[in-house]
């Protein structure tokens, strides 16, 4: 978690950016919609930017700049912000963007990702925490963990690929109990709709992505991030060569890993342990 004085700090420079964007637009005579169509995002694009809910990344920035005449003023701006403030870089800016995403590709190597857990689990893993913490804080991000699983339920849910360390599925968190009825549930996980898991072996010789776990994402206007997190803190990164990178990982990564129907099978064999 990180301290409440960098999140304000990061929380303010994103509402002062959103109120240039809100200051420009009323000047340029044009609605939220009305920006939005022009730009090519949705709607709810410039509402969270100019409510100071979501970052200006500099694609956006430049587009806005153009469509408003405003002379380059925002990714000035931008350019001019200490990193810190630039990036969004505590939890919940990511999850904004997860609720949106057209498509995300995790790779754990630790545990499991957060769609993936059950309540049983999420439990377990915030019990391990340390420093603890207290019993209603687990239950409330137990019960936060579990409402962002609401995208695999959806109708039309966003496209999704995870590919899973075997250490994971080897490590019994929370009990023999719970890890047998997690390996159920991710054995059904993989038979839903848009979702491709994979394992990756532990009998491997090389390994694409020794750095340690990340997330690529695509948002509905078709921009590509990623996230990664370390232990006292969270990235979001939105440079362009950086994600080639990770998705170059990505990539290597799909093949390394087991595919998509043998990681069903080692699921079932695991499960019947």
């Amino acid at each position: 978690m990180h301290n409440k004085s960098r999140r304000r700090k990061d929380a303010s420079i994103m509402k002062m950016m959103g109120a240039l964007v809100a200051h420009f637009r009323r000047a340029a005579g044009l609605t939220q919609h009305q920006l939005a169509g022009q730009a090519n995002v949705q709607p709810e694009t410039i509402a969270s930017v100019e409510q100071g809910r979501r970052s200006l990344v500099p694609a956006l920035a430049r587009v806005l700049d153009a469509i408003m005449d405003t002379k380059g003023a925002l990714i000035t701006a931008l350019d001019h912000l200490p990193e810190v403030d630039l990036i969004p870089v505590w939890a919940e800016a990511y999850m904004d963007l997860e609720r949106e995403a057209l498509a995300l590709s995790f790779f754990a190597n630790q545990v499991l990702p957060g769609l993936l857990q059950t309540e049983n689990y999420a439990r377990a893993v915030f019990e391990s925490r340390v420093p603890a913490f207290s019993q209603e804080e687990i239950d409330a991000h137990v019960v936060s963990r579990l409402e962002r699983q609401e995208i695999l339920r959806r109708k039309n849910p966003p496209t999704m690929s995870f590919i899973i360390s075997e250490a994971i599925l080897l490590a019994p968190l929370g009990g023999a109990e719970v890890h047998r009825e997690t390996l159920r549930h991710l054995r059904a996980c993989a038979d839903l709709p848009g979702v491709a898991l994979q394992i990756m072996p532990l009998a491997r010789t090389t390994h694409a992505a020794l750095d340690g776990p990340f997330i690529l994402l695509e948002t509905p206007d078709f921009q590509r991030l990623a996230y990664t997190e370390t232990q006292r803190g969270s990235q979001l990164i939105t440079d362009p060569d950086e994600i080639s990178i990770l998705a170059q990982k990505y990539a290597m990564l799909r093949t390394q890993a087991h595919n998509v129907e043998e990681s069903k099978g080692l699921l079932e064999r695991l499960g019947e342990l």
